[in-house]
C-alpha cells in the first residue's frame, strides 16, 4: 500500500513522462493524419449499414400484408432487387447519376466506377460514398414490389427492377443530387421523399395498373374484397425495422460529424423524422377509429412509415414544430390516398405502397416548401421557392411514369407481367419457386390446387372391386357413433369439464370458422370489407358406443345453451368401423381405454 507522498512522487514523474512524450505523439499524429476523417468515414458506413438494414423491413412489412402462399416469392423479390441493383449501379447507375454533368440531364457514363473520386474537401474515401449511395438505389426499386405483390412474374420483376436500378433512379436522382437541373435551380429533397421514395411509388402505381387486381380483389358491381394479409405481427415487425433504419437514412445524410454547425444538424434531423412519424401513427390511429369504429391496424402501420417518408425531404431544414405538422397533414392524406387507390381507382396494392411513397413522398416534398425555416413559405411569404418544389415533384414524375409504362410495356408484350390464374390461385411460393410453403413445419401446409402430381391412369380393362362398408355393431346391439360439437371458443373449458364429467375420456378438438344465419360479423380491413365474414369457433368430435350418444347431447345442451345465435350445432353421425392403431383392436374394444401400466 502506497503512502500519500510516494502517490504524489508517482504522479509527478507520470506527468513529466507524459510531458516529455508529447510533442513526440503529436509529432507522430500529425506525420500520420491523413486526408479522410475518422468520424465522418464511420458516420458514412454507419448509414449505409442502416439504410441496408431497411431491406429486412420492406421484406417484412410487404411479406405480412400478403397471403402466406406468397412469403417466399416476397422475400425472394426483396432479396434479388438488393442484389441486381447492387450490380447495376456499380456497373453504370452510379455514373449516371454522380458523373461530369451532361445538360444538367444525366452524369457521364463510368462504367464500373473507374474515375469518380469524392471532393476535395470530403471527410470520406470514395467507395464509403458509393455504397452509401448503392444502398439508397436499392430502397427505390424495392418498394415496387409491394404494390405488385402476388400476381408478378418473377422473370418480369428482375428485369424491371434492373432497369430502375439502372435508367430510372440514376437520371432523376442527377436531377436533384448529382449537379443536374433541379439542384442547381435549389430544389430541396435532403434524404429523398422524392429522388427515393416518390421515384419508388410511381413505378409501383403503373405497375399495379398495369397488371391488374388481385382474383377476388372487386366483385362485377365494383365492390371491393378486401384481402387481409396473413401476418400484422410480420408486418408491425418490419415497421419497426423501417423506422430505426430512418435514422440512418435521414441523420446519416449529413455524411459528416465534423464541427458544431453539423452535429447540431443531425441531432435536429433526428428528433424531426422521429416526430413526424411518432405523429403521423397516432394520427392515422385516430382517424381510422372514427371512420371504422376501431382503430386499424394495418393502417395505422402505414401511418407510420407514411411520417417517415413525408420528413425525409425536409428533415433537415423545418423545425420540430413544421415535422409535427407534416406529420399531421401525412396521417391524414396516406388514409385517404389508400381507399382512393383501393376503391376509387380500383389499383390492387396490396400493401399501401403508393399511397405512403408515391402520395406522401410528393406531400412531404411539396410540404418542405412550406416549412422550411428558412426559404419556407409560411416564413418568408415568398413562393420561389414552394413553386420550385412543386415543379421538381411534377417533373420527377412525369418522367418516371413515361419510362417505366414503356418498360412495363415491352415486358407485357414479350414474356408477359402476370402469372396465370392458376399460379395466382396455388400461390407463387410453389409455383414460381417450387415452396410447398415458406413456413415448413412451422404451420400447416395446405394442399395446393393442381400441385400434386398426375394420378396414375387405370386400365380400362381392370374392373375395380366393389367396396362394402358395414356398419360394426358392439355386444348388446349398440351402434358406434360419433358426436361432432361445434360451438363457441369460450366455450370449450365449460364443454370439456361436463363431458369428462358423463365418462368421455378422449375428444378431438379442432378450430374452425364459419358463419350461420346471422352471417357472421362484418369485418373491415384498410378501409374495405371482408368478403369472408367468418366467426371462429371449435368443433369437439368425441365417438361413443358404451355411452348413449344422446347423454352426450344432452350434456352438450345443457352447458351450451343460451337461447342466442351462436350457441353452436350438434351433428350425429354413424361410424361404421373403429380400429385401435397400437394393438389393432376394432370395435367396441378398440373404444375402451384404460391407464397404462409400467413396463
Amino acid at each position: 500500500m502506497f503512502s500519500r507522498r510516494s502517490k504524489i512522487a508517482g504522479a509527478a514523474a507520470l506527468g513529466l513522462g507524459l510531458a516529455t512524450a508529447a510533442p513526440h505523439a503529436l509529432a507522430a499524429e500529425a506525420a500520420d493524419a491523413g486526408r479522410f476523417v475518422a468520424v465522418d468515414t464511420i458516420w458514412v458506413l454507419l448509414g449505409a449499414a442502416l439504410v441496408f438494414f431497411m431491406q429486412p423491413g420492406f421484406a417484412m412489412v410487404e411479406t405480412g400484408l400478403t397471403r402466406a402462399k406468397n412469403a417466399g416469392n416476397i422475400v425472394m423479390k426483396n432479396v434479388m432487387d438488393f442484389a441486381l441493383g447492387t450490380v447495376v449501379f456499380w456497373v453504370i447507375g452510379f455514373g449516371l447519376m454522380f458523373g461530369d454533368d451532361i445538360s444538367g440531364i444525366i452524369g457521364a457514363p463510368d462504367f464500373f466506377i473507374q474515375n469518380w473520386q469524392v471532393a476535395d474537401d470530403a471527410g470520406y474515401p470514395t467507395m464509403a460514398y458509393v455504397i452509401f449511395q448503392t444502398v439508397f438505389c436499392a430502397t427505390s426499386a424495392t418498394i415496387v414490389s409491394g404494390a405488385m405483390a402476388e400476381r408478378t412474374k418473377f422473370s418480369a420483376y428482375c428485369i424491371y427492377s434492373i432497369l430502375i436500378s439502372m435508367i430510372i433512379y440514376p437520371v432523376t436522382g442527377h436531377w436533384i443530387w448529382g449537379g443536374g437541373w433541379l439542384g442547381a435551380m435549389g430544389f430541396h429533397d435532403f434524404a429523398g421523399s422524392t429522388a427515393v421514395h416518390m421515384v419508388g411509388g410511381i413505378c409501383a402505381f403503373v405497375g399495379a395498373y398495369m397488371l391488374g387486381a388481385r382474383i377476388g380483389k372487386y366483385n362485377k358491381d365494383g365492390s371491393v374484397n378486401a384481402i387481409p394479409g396473413h401476418s400484422l405481427t410480420l408486418a408491425a415487425l418490419g415497421v419497426f425495422i423501417l423506422w430505426f433504419a430512418w435514422f440512418g437514412f435521414n441523420g446519416c445524410s449529413t455524411v459528416s460529424m465534423s464541427g458544431d454547425e453539423t452535429l447540431v444538424s443531425a441531432a435536429s434531423i433526428f428528433v424531426t423524422t422521429n416526430l413526424a412519424a411518432a405523429t403521423a401513427t397516432v394520427t392515422v390511429m385516430v382517424l381510422t377509429w372514427l371512420r371504422y369504429g376501431h382503430p386499424d391496424v394495418s393502417m395505422t402501420l402505414n401511418g407510420s412509415l407514411a411520417g417517415l417518408v413525408a420528413i425525409t425531404a425536409g428533415c433537415d431544414a423545418v423545425s420540430p414544430a413544421g415535422s409535427f405538422f407534416i406529420g399531421l397533414i401525412a396521417g391524414i392524406v396516406v388514409v385517404f390516398a389508400v381507399e382512393f387507390i383501393d376503391q376509387k381507382l380500383k389499383v390492387d396494392d396490396p400493401v399501401g405502397a403508393v399511397a405512403v411513397h408515391g402520395v406522401c413522398g410528393a406531400l412531404g416534398t411539396i410540404l418542405t416548401g412550406l416549412f422550411a425555416v428558412k426559404d419556407g413559405l409560411l416564413y418568408t411569404g415568398e413562393a420561389h421557392f414552394f413553386l420550385v418544389q412543386v415543379l421538381g415533384v411534377v417533373a420527377v414524375a412525369i418522367y418516371v411514369a413515361v419510362v417505366i409504362s414503356i418498360v412495363f410495356s415491352i415486358l407485357k408484350a414479350t414474356i408477359g407481367l402476370r402469372v396465370s390464374a392458376k399460379e395466382e390461385i396455388s400461390g407463387l411460393d410453389f409455383e414460381e419457386h417450387g415452396l410447398a410453403s415458406a413456413y415448413a413445419d412451422f404451420m400447416p401446409v395446405p394442399e395446393v390446387p393442381g400441385s400434386t402430381s398426375a394420378p396414375t391412369p387405370i386400365d380400362s380393362a381392370e374392373t375395380p372391386e366393389p367396396v362394402t362398408v358395414t356398419q360394426t355393431v358392439t355386444p348388446g346391439g349398440k351402434p358406434i357413433t360419433c358426436v361432432s360439437i361445434v360451438t363457441a371458443r369460450e366455450r370449450f373449458e365449460a364443454l370439456k369439464n361436463a363431458l369428462e364429467g358423463i365418462g368421455i375420456t378422449g375428444m378431438t378438438v379442432t378450430p374452425v370458422s364459419g358463419y350461420g344465419l346471422q352471417k357472421g360479423h362484418s369485418e373491415m380491413y384498410r378501409g374495405a370489407q371482408v368478403a369472408s365474414k367468418l366467426i371462429p369457433k371449435i368443433q369437439v368430435k368425441v365417438v361413443v358406443s358404451a355411452i348413449p350418444p344422446q347423454t352426450v347431447i344432452d350434456t352438450a345442451k345443457k352447458v351450451l345453451h343460451t337461447g342466442h345465435y351462436g350457441d353452436g350445432k350438434i351433428f350425429v353421425t354413424p361410424v361404421t368401423n373403429v380400429v385401435k392403431i397400437r394393438t389393432g383392436q376394432e370395435g367396441f374394444d378398440a373404444l375402451q381405454d384404460f391407464p397404462a401400466k409400467d413396463e
